[in-house]
This record gives C-alpha cells, sequence and structure tokens, in this order.
C-alpha cells in the first residue's frame, strides 16, 4: 500500500468533500455572505457578538479583567470593566474587517495611510531583510492586508489543526503576504531575512520558558520570547517596530500603518536588556490604542519563582 502523502499549505484535497467537513463549508459559505453585508450592518452585528461573548465566555473575560488590572493600575474598576468590554468588541469588529480583508479588499480603500515607511526601505537598501516587531492585534489579517498595501510582507503563523480550515485560511492569506511561514520553520525564516524580506513578528505572547527569559511587561515579571534575536544573528537582520491599528468613527473608520526607526543594538551579548527593550517597545505600541490587542490571552501564565499565580 502508498503511503498517504504530507499535507502542503493551501492544497486541496479530495477528502475534504466528505460529510465530516460540510459543517466548515456551511460556515465558510455564511461568512461569505457576512462579508458583503454593509459596514454599519457589520459593526453592529459585531456589537451583538461581543455583548454574547462577554457574558458566555467567563474565563476569557476574567482574564481580560485581570491582564487589564495589572498592566494599567492607574484605570478604577469601572474603568477596568469598560476598556475589557471594548476589547472584546474590537475583537468582533476585527473579524469582519478580516473577512473585508479577505474576501472584499477595495473596502479599504481611502480608508488607510502609512507613517515611517522610509525606515523598512532604509534597511531593505543596504540589503538587509527586516523583522518587523509587532502585536497580536485584534484587526488580525486586516493589519497584514493593510501592509501589503505598502510593501511587501511575510508573515509567520501557526497552523491550524483541522487540514480543512487550514487550507481555507493558507488560501485566503495567500493574495496579503508574499509567504506565510509556518512558526516552527526557522530555516525558512532565515532564508527569506537572508533575501532581504520585511517578515511580521509577534514577539508579545507566553510560551513559556523554553523560549525565552523572564522580563518585565508593564512592570510584571513575564515570560519573553528571545528567539528573534537568533534569528537576527543568523540573517544580519534588522528590527524594526511595526503597529497598525483603527482609529476615528467606527461607523467610518480609518487605520494607521506605523513603522518606526530600526532598534540599534539589537541583538546585544544581554539577552534580558534585549528583552527589556522590546518588551518597552510593544508596551509603547498597546499604549496608543490599548483594547485593540488580545488581552484575553493569559500573557502572565508563566510565573518567577517567589511570585504568586495571578489569574487565581
Amino acid at each position: 500500500m502508498s503511503q498517504k502523502q504530507p499535507y502542503k499549505p493551501g492544497e486541496f484535497q479530495w477528502e475534504f468533500l466528505l460529510p465530516k467537513y460540510w459543517k466548515i463549508w456551511i460556515a465558510i459559505t455564511f461568512l461569505m455572505l457576512l462579508a458583503i453585508l454593509p459596514w454599519a450592518i457589520q459593526w453592529r452585528l459585531a456589537h451583538g457578538l461581543a455583548y454574547l461573548c462577554w457574558h458566555l465566555l467567563k474565563s476569557r473575560r476574567k482574564t481580560t479583567l485581570r491582564n487589564l488590572e495589572v498592566c494599567f493600575p492607574e484605570w478604577s474598576p469601572a474603568e477596568v470593566e469598560t476598556q475589557a468590554k471594548q476589547v472584546f468588541v474590537d475583537m468582533m469588529v476585527g473579524v469582519f474587517e478580516t473577512l473585508n480583508a479577505w474576501y472584499c479588499p477595495k473596502w479599504f480603500d481611502h480608508r488607510s495611510s502609512v507613517e515611517g515607511l522610509e525606515h523598512l526601505t532604509n534597511a531593505q537598501a543596504k540589503g538587509k531583510g527586516v523583522l518587523c516587531l509587532g502585536t497580536h492585534s485584534t484587526l488580525l489579517d486586516a493589519g497584514g492586508y493593510l501592509c501589503s498595501r505598502y510593501f511587501p510582507l511575510d508573515v509567520v503563523y501557526r497552523p491550524q489543526n483541522n487540514p480543512m480550515l487550514d487550507m481555507l485560511v493558507y488560501r485566503c492569506r495567500a493574495p496579503i503576504y508574499s509567504h506565510q511561514i509556518d512558526h516552527d520553520n526557522m530555516r525558512g525564516l532565515i532564508r527569506q531575512l537572508k533575501q532581504g524580506d520585511a517578515i511580521w513578528y509577534s514577539p508579545d505572547q507566553d510560551f513559556g520558558l523554553k523560549q525565552g527569559i523572564m522580563a518585565p511587561f508593564f512592570g510584571v515579571p513575564a515570560a519573553t520570547v528571545t528567539a528573534h534575536r537568533r534569528l537576527m544573528k543568523m540573517a544580519n537582520a534588522a528590527a524594526i517596530p511595526l503597529y497598525f491599528y483603527r482609529y476615528g468613527d467606527i461607523r467610518n473608520p480609518q487605520y494607521k500603518v506605523r513603522l518606526e526607526a530600526e532598534v540599534e543594538g539589537i541583538p546585544s551579548e544581554d539577552e534580558l536588556n534585549d528583552a527589556i527593550r522590546v518588551n518597552k517597545i510593544i508596551e509603547a505600541q498597546l499604549r496608543i490604542a490599548p483594547t485593540q490587542w488580545m488581552w484575553f490571552h493569559r500573557r502572565f501564565k508563566t510565573r518567577a519563582e517567589g511570585y504568586e499565580n495571578i489569574y487565581k
């Protein structure tokens, strides 16, 4: 018997037509229909879904509240709750923004602008690849699409567990990103950096201490990814902060892509200092639009010795 060929990202397989995948096909068709709705209806639906998620996803709600309490101690309890609810709204709005980026990208015409593009072009003119240090924004792939309007961008991604869903997401992202690089494919990352690509890389989540070091994040010790230091050393790449966010009236939103000056001196010989600097960059980005980040993830789940569990 011949062995089954390994699945290739974005590749259609006939087994996807089997009944076990029909629910996904139905869901995707429904999402495509949502993408063609007028924005006024989309954002109203987003608010309704956010309300439901706030009340149904109790664990996510609790995590969001706790993260904001810890990171913004200057906020009152009422402010924390208000901002936490807005996180859920921004997440749901981001789902519709992503659907628009996948299926109706012209919706973003005349709604976006870029700042600091010269920082990227200058680094690439020197023959360097660029790690665009960004965040897990609630804009999701809409943020990547906005960037692609101004410069070619690769993305590091985590494959979906369901192969059919992975195929669909991969294909929807294909027009947006020049390359989609599996987060475990270090060789691919280094290869594209050596070729001078710009790669969206988000070192803003807790992946434990096997891949990082404890460093303060909003003043709280947090497991901080340091893999980008090795990537930059091996590929002689530059680090440039990248941020994108929504602003203005939600009924007629505008979007800003912001690139900052190359971060000098990273990687250095001091791993902790590099981690602190990157966390400071992310903190500054998040303060621009605090609720447009995925605060419902447990950013502080890994605790340093002697520190209590934040999520008790």
